[in-house]
C-alpha cells in the first residue's frame, strides 16, 4: 500500500513543495481547513477506497462520512451520478418463502446501487410489496432515503407516497426515479411515485385507512448519520429518545393503514459496551403497542457485511 500512498500523494500537490510526514497534515497546516476538506472530497471522487483515504489524510471513517454529510446534504459512498440502467429486475428472482431471507448479492437492477449508506436490499421492499399488496395500492415508505421502495413500487405497478425528512434524500430518490420502463416488459399502469420532504411521526396530509402496505426501514439510533444538521433526524438521537419518537411513528402507521393491511419494519440491534441492545424487539412492542398484531417476524442474513467501524484510528 505504501507504494501506492505515495503515487496518490504526488497528485494531491497543492503547492508544490515537498513535505514529510501525512498529506492531511501538511494540507491542513499549510493550507487550511477548506483546503483539507476539498482534498479529502477529491479523493473520494477519484474512487480511492475509503480505507486508502483514512491513511492518506490521517482522519477516521466517521470523519470521513462527516466531510461528506456536510458537503453533500446526504451520507452517501460513491460520488457519482446514476449509473446506466442494464436491466429492468432481478435475475432469476423468486419470491421468499421462509421467515429466513437471504440475499448474497445486493441487487442492482433498474437504478439501484449502494451509493445510499445504510438503504436496504432491494430484494425487500420487492419481496414485501410482492407478498403484501397489489397492482394499483397505495405503498407508503416514510424514511425513502434513497428510494429504494420507491423504484420498487413504480417497477412492480404500485402507487407510492414516499417521505423522508432530509431534503437531500428526496432530491436523490427523485433522481434515482428517472426512468420509463419498456412497455413491453410493463404490461400493466405504471405510477409516478408522489416524493416529498416529511416527518414520519406526523402524517397528517396522509389520510386515515388510505395506505395498503407500508414498508419502511427506520434510522438505526445513532449507527449511521443519514444528514447533517437535519431538526427531527432520527439518527441523530440516542436509543432512548429515538424508541420515543418511534411511538409517534406507530400511531400514525396505525392510523393511516386501511384495517386488515400490513405495515413492514426492517429495523436491527445494536451493541454498547460488548453487550446487544435488541432495538429491533423494542421497536416491535412499540407497534404492537400501538394497536399492530405481529404477523410475521423475518430474520434478514447478512452478506459480505461492512461495519461503520471500517477503521477507528489512523496514525
Amino acid at each position: 500500500m505504501s507504494s501506492n500512498m505515495d503515487k496518490i500523494k504526488s497528485t494531491f500537490s497543492i503547492c508544490g513543495k515537498p513535505f514529510d510526514g501525512a498529506l492531511g497534515e501538511h494540507i491542513r497546516t499549510q493550507h487550511g481547513e477548506k483546503e483539507f476538506k476539498q482534498a479529502v472530497l477529491k479523493a473520494k471522487e477519484r474512487g480511492i477506497p475509503d480505507q486508502e483515504i483514512g491513511v492518506l489524510f490521517g482522519i477516521t471513517f466517521r470523519q470521513l462520512e462527516e466531510i461528506i454529510t456536510q458537503t453533500y446534504g446526504i451520507n452517501i459512498s460513491v460520488l457519482k451520478k446514476p449509473k446506466r440502467i442494464k436491466y429492468w429486475g432481478p435475475k432469476n428472482f423468486r419470491e421468499e418463502t421462509t421467515t429466513v431471507w437471504s440475499f448474497k448479492q445486493r441487487g442492482d437492477w433498474a437504478t439501484h446501487d449502494g451509493r445510499y449508506r445504510g438503504n436496504w436490499s432491494p430484494y425487500i421492499p420487492r419481496n414485501v410489496i410482492l407478498k403484501y399488496s397489489r397492482p394499483g395500492d397505495v405503498v407508503l415508505d416514510y424514511f425513502v432515503g434513497s428510494g429504494t421502495t420507491a423504484v420498487e413500487a413504480k417497477l412492480l405497478g404500485r402507487r407510492c407516497i414516499a417521505r423522508d425528512i432530509n431534503p437531500a434524500c428526496v432530491n436523490l430518490t427523485l433522481e434515482n426515479l428517472k426512468f420509463t420502463p419498456p412497455q413491453t416488459l410493463f404490461p400493466f399502469p405504471i405510477y409516478e411515485p408522489d416524493v416529498s420532504v416529511g416527518d414520519a411521526r406526523d402524517l397528517s396530509n396522509i389520510s386515515d385507512n388510505s395506505i395498503d402496505l407500508i414498508c419502511a426501514h427506520p434510522p438505526y439510533a445513532g449507527i449511521i448519520n443519514y444528514s447533517s444538521n437535519i431538526d427531527g433526524d432520527l439518527s441523530k438521537l440516542s436509543i432512548e429518545d429515538f424508541l420515543k419518537e418511534m411511538k409517534k411513528v406507530a400511531s400514525e402507521s396505525y392510523r393511516v393503514l386501511k384495517p386488515g393491511k400490513k405495515c413492514a419494519i426492517l429495523i436491527g440491534d445494536t451493541r454498547k459496551h460488548k453487550h446487544v441492545i435488541p432495538v429491533g424487539f423494542q421497536t416491535i412492542n412499540i407497534f404492537l403497542e400501538a394497536g399492530f398484531r405481529l404477523k410475521e417476524l423475518v430474520i434478514k442474513r447478512q452478506h459480505n457485511y461492512k461495519t461503520t467501524g471500517l477503521w477507528s484510528q489512523v496514525n
